[in-house]
């Protein structure tokens, strides 16, 4: 569990939240839009999404040691051949790449790994522990980001975080998860459970409102992660000190994860993460409005950050809940691909309308897309399970 933690927070801060740092000199040095080079993060992205089910498949059939020790390789090769691109077709390459190693270590098989080996009364903590860690991935890694730009240039920046992941993700996906295999079952039992579990989803329309609430909120956080520094900066901030401002979402996210676990002995996780849900909307809303100040701006981000990881812990318990945890990695990435998808294509939309329509007012669609995560993830508990 500790080497998950430790391998996640690595994982996320250097294959998503530092693309936003490395977003304005990228596109300066390489002469093209800051759109379309949000266009390769999308690509990334989207290709994550569509490995989804096939990762959750191999994971509940062969377990995940190789599979995550392989994707860290391939994720470390990748962010060192993105330090060297020069063309945009290069760009988008690689970030092939990214995204297909992204689907083969980020939370997707590292949860399989803890709903198949811990016991159900432990899997809530063991949850909570790794997305803890993992919530300090935008803190430690947009601000250290910034300061290897300044330092050495995002060139040698990318390949300072390239090799500082392969030296610790690695070794640890390929000695640690050598002992947490998933536990095998014959092969027809196998293909049956899990053509039920995703038959079972499928035909439940509570799924669905599920899977809508997440495709809303999964887009939303991600032009928040994508483009709040260039937001904050075209408010007036410095590069550094707009990266430090948007750092505070890895610290928030943190405390309403421990919020979720402090008030899940009153309330489900769906009406929990619903309410945050809706208060990200306000936060959100708000930032255009009080933003200039550093500290209306450190409220708002504050605010938001309390929702910005409340998915990945709350999934797996809105799931398994749900549905069981019999083929849980199946289940998850039929979830998983279309919320990848719009995480996707949610970069490139938000970089569209900011040129449209200005940093400031590109926030407000992203307000109502939070509200709407919160109004179907509410409905999605007054339908019954289908069986």
């Amino acid at each position: 569990m500790g080497a998950l933690a430790l391998t996640q927070t690595v994982g996320w801060g250097v294959l998503y939240y530092v693309f936003g740092v490395f977003l304005e000199p990228m596109s300066v040095e390489l002469g093209i839009s800051t759109a379309t080079s949000a266009g390769a993060f999308s690509v990334a992205v989207l290709v994550s999404g569509v490995l989804s089910i096939p990762v959750g498949r191999w994971v509940d059939a062969h377990g995940a040691h190789l599979l995550m020790t392989a994707g860290s390789l391939l994720a470390s090769v990748g962010v060192v051949v993105w330090s060297q691109v020069q063309t945009v077709p290069q760009l988008y390459a690689v970030f092939v790449l990214i995204g297909a190693a992204s689907a083969m270590v980020l939370y997707g098989p590292a949860f399989a790994v803890l709903v198949a080996v811990l016991e159900p009364r432990r899997r809530a903590k063991g949850l909570l522990a790794v997305t803890l860690a993992a919530g300090l991935a935008s803190t430690i890694f947009i601000p250290l980001s910034a300061w290897l730009i300044e330092g050495v240039g995002w060139r040698d920046a990318l390949v300072i975080l390239g090799l500082g992941h392969n030296l610790i993700t690695v070794p640890l996906h390929g000695i640690v998860l050598w002992r947490t295999e998933v536990p095998k079952m014959p092969a027809g039992r196998r293909d049956r459970a899990r053509d039920e579990s995703v038959r079972r989803a499928l035909r439940d329309p509570g799924f669905w409102m599920i899977t809508a609430a997440f495709v809303f909120h999964g887009a939303a956080v991600t032009v928040v992660a994508v483009h709040l520094v260039l937001f904050l900066m075209d408010l007036g901030y410095r590069p550094t000190v707009a990266a430090g401002l948007t750092g505070l979402l890895g610290i928030c996210s943190i405390s309403g994860r421990l919020v979720i676990s402090a008030l899940g002995r009153w309330l489900d996780e769906s009406s929990i993460t619903a309410r945050l849900f809706l208060l990200q909307g306000i936060a959100i809303a708000a930032l255009p409005i009080v933003g200039d100040h550093p500290l209306g701006a450190a409220v708002c981000i504050d605010i938001f950050g309390l929702g910005f990881g409340v998915a990945a812990i709350t999934t797996p318990a809105i799931l398994i809940s749900r549905y069981g945890a019999d083929r849980y990695a199946t289940v998850a990435g039929v979830l998983s691909t279309p919320t990848m998808i719009a995480r996707a294509f949610a970069p490139l939309g938000g970089a569209l309308l900011a040129v449209a329509v200005g940093y400031r007012m590109m926030m407000i669609p992203v307000a109502v897309v939070c509200f709407a995560a919160g109004i179907c993830l509410s409905l999605s508990r007054r339908l019954p399970v289908v069986r």
